[in-house]
């Protein structure tokens, strides 16, 4: 490629292909998921291996590396928890009962995905499932949580926000929004043709943006659940986003919206306070798109946008109201031949008409080979 560039350090002791890494919060120690089934601890000072980490019984998916402990997913369903020190498993989280995709560790507690199409919640210490996340229709893939002193505090969500926001992409083209605390599904983001493959989340802002096999990224409100945003410039699958709030950007205010368009309860329990709160507060009439025929809004008197010449004339046609259809005469019933008054005549069938060809020469009509041929006609019963 030009330029002579070489590699600082080279970390070659792995025996499979390298799934994931995982640098610690302080830049000193890297970890690296592998298809032999292990995981390593580096130092990025000298490239040296510090732990191997052995004791799945599949391939390694993921990796997460904290400060004090390690975290791995594998395809063999488990997760496991390390000493960075000494690289001995502390606690093995069973529960899912397929593939392990991703875990991610915050606010002390372990959230995973997998191919048996739950995300799930762990604690830390433990090692208990806290929570279950079932609606999606096929295997979770990537997800990323929203602690609660991030959200603001909107009338409508307060109490859904109280344990945060896991939020989940899927294969099934879908990402959703669940409330940790209740395990309730908070929004249904519907918009990708293709497999959500990778997620990011700007908490501050509470958008979501997701990346798809569709080739676009989306842009979501995890409260509202409206879409903000497409970008289409991609001509193949999004694989990976990453995101960075600039210093000083101001972070947007909750939306107002309807009570047909904000479903901040929607799929929550029909039964929970939430619900019924958001019902009664969520109180703004929808707008109305009713077409007005004097160019004047009834509610507002706002003049509005003038319409287009053929539509105009349309409503100018409508405006007054045609006149009701005369309802049509009934038609006389068919009478059949045996059913004519007596001294009507009854209709003649039409008389055969015969199809001459001409005589070839040295034929004379009525010769040999002279053939006269009678018409089809229909016969209706009851006529001579």
């Amino acid at each position: 490629m030009g330029g002579g560039r070489s590699a600082l350090r080279v970390c070659a002791d792995h025996r499979g292909g390298i799934n994931w890494l995982s640098l610690s919060p302080d830049g000193q120690r890297l970890l690296t998921g592998s298809e032999d089934g292990t995981a390593r601890l580096w130092s990025t000072a000298d490239g040296q291996c510090c732990a191997l980490l052995q004791g799945h019984e599949s391939y390694v998916t993921f990796c997460q590396l904290e400060d004090e402990a390690a975290f791995t997913c594998s395809a063999d369903c488990t997760i496991r928890r390390w000493d960075v020190l000494t690289g001995q498993c502390l606690q093995v989280y069973r529960g899912h009962t397929s593939i392990v995709n991703r875990i991610l560790v915050a606010n002390n507690q372990l959230f995973s995905s997998s191919y048996d199409r739950t995300a799930r919640v762990w604690s830390v210490d433990e090692g208990q499932m806290c929570q279950e996340f079932r609606g999606h229709r096929n295997c979770v893939l990537t997800l990323a949580y929203s602690v609660p002193w991030d959200l603001p505090g909107a009338s409508c969500v307060e109490e859904a926000v109280a344990g945060g926001l896991l939020v989940t992409g899927s294969t099934d083209g879908t990402a959703k929004v669940w409330q940790v605390a209740s395990g309730c599904c908070h929004q249904t983001l519907r918009g990708h043709t293709g497999a959500v493959l990778c997620l990011v989340l700007d908490a501050p802002g509470h958008t979501a943006f997701t990346g798809s096999t569709d080739a676009t990224i989306r842009a979501w409100d995890i409260l509202s659940g409206e879409q903000l945003r497409v970008f289409r410039e991609h001509q193949g699958s999004v694989i990976c986003l990453e995101c960075s709030r600039a210093a000083g950007t101001p972070v947007p205010g909750p939306s107002t919206r309807s009570r047909e368009s904000c479903g901040g309860c929607s799929e929550a329990t029909r039964s929970s306070s939430t619900a019924s709160r958001c019902m009664a507060r969520c109180s703004t009439p929808p707008r109305t798109t009713a077409p007005c025929a004097s160019g004047m809004c009834a509610d507002s008197g706002a003049p509005r946008r003038p319409r287009a010449a053929s539509r105009a004339s349309s409503a100018t046609r409508w405006a007054v109201p045609p006149r009701p259809c005369s309802p049509p005469e009934p038609a006389a019933p068919l009478r059949m031949p045996a059913q004519m008054p007596s001294g009507s005549q009854s209709p003649q069938p039409c008389a055969p008409r015969r199809r001459r060809r001409r005589p070839m020469a040295g034929e004379e009509q009525g010769g040999p080979g002279w053939r006269s041929t009678r018409s089809r006609h229909l016969v209706f019963p009851g006529w001579p």
